[in-house]
């Protein structure tokens, strides 16, 4: 549908008067109008919220909320604000189950329900009232391809749990497990964790996917200044959900588009955003993916250059001690961004929803408290270099995404331990399988063979907490959770289902992996690799119905952001 033509031009409502002002529509007119419209209403431009809200998850339970103080912030702008809901499915709830395989689909159910919706609606412009990991990219890949006024806005991170005088979130449930198996901790002492870890509304509080992302799209442009560091129960939370009604409005008066904002550069922005807090690897699916819905190519070898000359310098977990709101505390994003400017590590000519600049909008805010140990500067790093390192060799000729902070060495040799699945691999641990020096190995993981490219946290938060996240290192055509940490290896292409090389590794086979020479390798024989993969039988596809299977025969490889739309 096109966004303008010269009947519309200089209006609001550019699109919905399709519907509004065309005496040949009457039935929509009606609906409208039964809807709550007046005659003089018909003339405001139309405002899509889109709530990702649900009641069972933490990151998500009160974005409906939320989305009614949107509502009021858009009617007080003079326009009119339609609520809409679409899906989201809770990686903390999902993972190490057969739901985690429903995970990344749901990112690209949720950018096609928005998009049937505002397009099926004629609505002028979205915003997105989001939470967990997928629901971000999902509502950006959304505005992308509808291309009108769009704003997303982030439900933010959830507060701290508190046991025994420790900080507590999602991870410290996840990794209690493992302790429990390494009896560092009895059932009672694990059971007590559990229930601190999580207090109440928020995505998961470190620099894990969820908070990766949204810092990642407020740096892009596409969210208000803060709204990626404010805590979901924070007042300015709220406030900042009815700031976006007149946001919204300057963006319809300027007509100033997702495909004006989301630039080359501003994904650049996004990346070294991404490194500079040692955030999740999942963001090289998701930023390519939004890329591509804007029409621009993002590879993985872009994610390799921009790390090679951009610093970790947030002390964040996983890798590090603080949370989200820990950085909230000392200024939060727009305080980082305001250093990174100053250091040259970001573009701040990029437009932003604000309609202005990067640079504009944090000239006047707060610098970075003094005294601080969360984010440091470019001149004391934590890492010179970034953490996300693109491997490729005999294993991953299409390439494979690491997680590196250096703490587990740039390096790791050793025997393949072979597991076929995430639920084999943790049985493996159970039984004492899995010995210090080896190269876990999970695979049919993947896209296809997942399908749905599944999160390997149950797992790895498992071998952290029995105290062999040192020592062993674990490779997958899978992913991984941004609340993983370790020496990890992900998004293996081609993926096991598809004959790639991973598909022929055997127990006992030595992997070598170089993560400054950016190499993976099988370290036998190529005639023999080359004979393995003539022998080799790909097995049946996991799903012959529904989701899954529409989502295994579209999906593109992780290399390509796993897209369903091309």
């Amino acid at each position: 549908m096109a966004n303008e033509d010269n009947k519309t031009a200089g209006k609001l409502n550019r699109t919905s008067s399709h519907l509004t002002q065309n005496s040949s529509l009457p039935g929509a007119r009606a609906m409208l109008h039964a809807a709550g419209l007046k005659v003089e209403d018909l003339g405001k431009a139309q405002v899509g919220i889109a709530s990702t809200g649900y009641e069972s998850n933490p990151c998500n339970m009160h974005l409906n909320t939320l989305a009614t103080h949107v509502k009021r912030g858009v009617e007080q702008a003079g326009l009119i604000g339609w609520i809409f809901n679409t899906i989201g499915i809770s990686d903390g709830i999902s993972n190490g189950t057969a739901g985690m395989h429903y995970s990344l689909p749901s990112r690209d159910l949720i950018a096609d329900s928005i998009e049937a919706v505002s397009q099926g609606h004629y609505y002028d412009a979205n915003i997105s009232v989001v939470g967990c990991d997928k629901n971000m990219p999902g509502s950006v890949m959304a505005m992308a391809r509808i291309d009108r006024p769009s704003i997303m806005i982030y439900g933010g991170t959830i507060q701290p749990g508190q046991w025994q005088g420790r900080k507590l979130d999602i991870i410290s449930a996840f990794e209690a497990y493992g302790q429990f198996l390494g009896n560092q901790i009895d059932e009672t002492q694990m059971n007590d964790i559990v229930m601190h870890a999580c207090p109440g509304q928020g995505a998961c509080g470190g620099m894990y996917t969820a908070n990766t992302m949204s810092s990642a799209i407020e740096t892009l442009g596409m969210s208000l200044p803060g709204s990626s560091s404010v805590p979901a129960v924070h007042p300015d939370k709220a406030k900042e959900c009815e700031r976006a009604g007149r946001a919204m409005r300057t963006l319809l008066e300027m007509n100033l588009r997702p495909s004006q904002i989301m630039t080359r550069k501003a994904f650049e922005n996004a990346i070294t955003m991404v490194i500079v807090l040692g955030g999740s690897t999942n963001a090289v699916l998701h930023l390519i993916a939004m890329a591509k819905a804007v029409g621009l190519s993002l590879t993985i070898d872009d994610f390799s250059a921009i790390s090679d000359r951009t610093p970790v310098l947030a002390d964040l977990r996983p890798g590090g001690k603080y949370l989200m709101e820990d950085l909230f505390q000392v200024g939060g994003i727009p305080a980082v961004q305001k250093q990174l400017l100053r250091e040259g590590l970001l573009d701040g000519t990029c437009l932003t929803v604000t309609g202005k600049t990067l640079a504009e909008n944090v000239a006047e805010l707060s610098d970075l408290k003094d005294g601080q140990d969360v984010v440091f500067p470019r001149t004391k790093p934590i890492k010179a270099t970034g953490h996300i390192r693109i491997l490729r060799g005999s294993l991953a000729p299409d390439g494979a995404v690491a997680k590196i902070s250096g703490k587990e060495g740039l390096a790791f040799s050793g025997p393949a331990r072979v597991f076929n699945s995430e639920e084999e691999c943790l049985a493996g641990l159970q039984k004492g399988q899995i010995k210090s020096g080896d190269v876990i190995v999970i695979r049919f993981e993947g896209p296809k063979g997942g399908p749905g490219m599944p999160e390997m946290l149950r797992v790895t938060s498992a071998v952290m907490g029995a105290g062999l996240g040192k020592s062993v290192a674990m490779l997958t055509d899978g992913r991984f959770s941004g609340g993983t940490h370790g020496f990890v290896i992900g998004h293996i292409t081609p993926e096991a289902q598809l004959g790639g090389p991973i598909a022929i590794v055997c127990d006992g086979d030595k992997i070598v992996v170089d993560a400054e020479a950016n190499r993976m390798d099988l370290a036998i024989p190529a005639e023999e690799i080359a004979q393995r993969l003539r022998d080799w039988k790909a097995p049946p596809f996991k799903a012959t119905r529904g989701v899954l299977y529409k989502y295994l025969k579209l999906v593109k490889s992780a290399s390509e952001g796993c897209v369903t739309d091309e």
